[in-house]
């Protein structure tokens, strides 16, 4: 299916998102859509697949002119769309989102659940996924939660499946088993609109790419024909510089130590510590236990044994604002559910988590709010219409910057850090690499976590991996490689 978007033009209100847009995508290709956060990528997909309507252009399909009224009108022409941002029902199980609203009826409009069950085991096969379909959507990981969603796009019959960030929850073997059903779907004709952040998988995996920047088309490569520096100043009109920020760590004292933190699989006798200027990198593979570590220390998760030590003397957390009042903060993972109140605005959800700074006898001062709020959008650079701008409608890597405004603001003395570049384009994480750095040289113990091994390479001072639960090394970042940090992750010794 060859499609070729012309002049599109697209405005929210008095935002102008997209602006003489264009993009052409070949038969059988794997064609990569990047642009920083915010340059309209998925406005511009959105738009295609009729979840937004044009304000100018044309859509033209196989040759003709077309308009998709919406997703489900794009999809039963062969279009599909497999956002970012994930679209299930928690409370269900694997079988039950793969076939919601396309369920398979006998008679009297029953459902055949063995045809159902039979199909929807054959596609977690045929992506070599190895979740029981079923298990309750809630229980998996979010990585898991992803596969299900491209399992689900692909029981359609799709002629091109756009794919929004696919990897960003994804272990290295299940990005690797999603590259071979990519490639293996190329041979047969599919096409591949491939948005991501992650440079080394754009040169991997696509065959052109098309830049957007400030909702304007900027221009078409092969992939074979450019390079990282090319890609970057036609993102963002300019130079970079070095990937990852010079650090200068001025490590000063204990702010955080760890002792025998078990809670029975999940991980078992976790013992680190974290001083004030230094980042510390977690590694380890998905469901390693990385993130329910951090939610323990945090007080989200309870655990069966061990002691929490904050510049040297011993807590009790039980919950969020008891780790907050001990001056602990926690950027999650998943900014969607555990980060934002999604339908308020920046300046509430900023607000919130810093109500002590604005309040005075329970009254909340508005003037207050909007002085920092207005701080925060200068300072994070985060793309908005302004301080009531709902974060609903920001993207992705600007929901991350209101984020870490909101947290840093609370001025914690220990800072832990869930994949927060997550979704991020490649400006928006030096902005958010020299944010830790400044935080740390302020004293500011960080503690990072990744699945990126560049990033917790390029950003860490140590290196505390983990492996089924359980720390198998914690080595000095000069000494560290991929390699290494690898052979830990999957259970090896140095």
């Amino acid at each position: 299916m060859k499609i070729e978007m012309k002049g599109i033009n697209k405005a929210f209100g008095s935002n102008q998102v997209l602006k003489d847009a264009g993009f052409v995508l070949e038969d059988g290709e794997v064609h990569a859509l990047m642009g920083e956060n915010g340059a309209g990528k998925s406005t511009l997909m959105k738009i295609l697949t009729g979840v937004y309507t044009r304000d100018a252009g044309t859509v033209i399909v196989d040759g003709k002119e077309v308009i998709y009224k919406s997703p489900q009108e794009a999809e039963k022409a062969g279009i599909v769309f497999i956002y970012q941002e994930l679209n299930v029902l928690f409370d269900l199980t694997v079988e039950e989102n793969l076939f919601m609203g396309k369920e398979i009826t006998k008679g009297f409009g029953i459902c055949d659940k063995k045809a159902m069950r039979k199909k929807a085991q054959e596609a977690m096969d045929k992506m070599g996924v190895k979740i029981p379909i079923n298990a309750v959507m809630s229980d998996l990981s979010v990585g898991q939660q992803q596969m299900v969603e491209i399992c689900k796009a692909l029981m359609v019959d799709a002629k091109v499946l756009i794919m929004d960030e696919p990897t960003a929850a994804l272990t290295q073997s299940e990005t690797e088993g999603l590259f071979k059903l990519i490639k293996s779907l190329r041979k047969k004709g599919v096409s591949i609109v491939y948005i991501s952040h992650r440079m080394e998988e754009i040169f991997e995996l696509c065959d052109r790419i098309t830049i957007l920047r400030d909702g304007t088309y900027v221009g078409t490569e092969k992939i074979k024909d450019i390079n990282m520096d090319d890609i970057v100043r036609m993102m963002i009109g300019r130079e970079i510089g070095e990937r990852f920020p010079a650090r200068d760590a001025k490590i000063g004292k204990e702010m955080l130590r760890v002792e025998g933190l078990t809670k029975g699989k999940t991980f078992k006798d976790v013992n680190f510590s974290v001083k004030a200027g230094e980042v510390l990198g977690v590694s380890g593979l998905m469901g390693a236990g990385r993130t329910e570590i951090m939610h323990a220390i945090f007080g989200n998760l309870p655990f069966e044994s061990g002691k929490i030590f904050i510049e040297g003397k011993e807590v009790t957390i039980k919950n969020a604002r008891e780790a907050i009042n001990a001056g602990i903060g926690f950027i999650t993972e998943d900014r969607k559910t555990e980060g934002l109140l999604l339908e308020k605005s920046i300046s509430e959800n900023i607000a919130l988590a810093n109500l002590g700074k604005f309040s005075d006898k329970s009254v909340v001062k508005k003037s207050k709010v909007d002085e920092l709020v207005k701080k925060g959008i200068d300072e994070f650079h985060i793309k908005c219409f302004g301080p009531d701008h709902e974060c609903n409608n920001l993207s992705g890597g600007n929901q991350q910057k209101v984020v870490f405004a909101k947290w840093v603001y609370t001025e914690p003395k220990i800072l832990i850090l869930d994949e927060p570049t997550r979704g991020v384009d490649i400006g928006a994480k030096k902005e958010i690499y020299s944010v830790i750095n400044d935080l740390a040289a302020k004293g500011v113990a960080i503690i990072l976590v990744s699945s990126e091994l560049p990033e917790v390479l390029g950003m860490s001072d140590r290196i505390m991996v983990v492996h089924e639960g359980k720390i198998t090394g914690i080595i000095d970042a000069k000494d560290a490689d991929q390699e290494k940090v690898m052979t830990l992750a999957t259970g090896g010794t140095l």
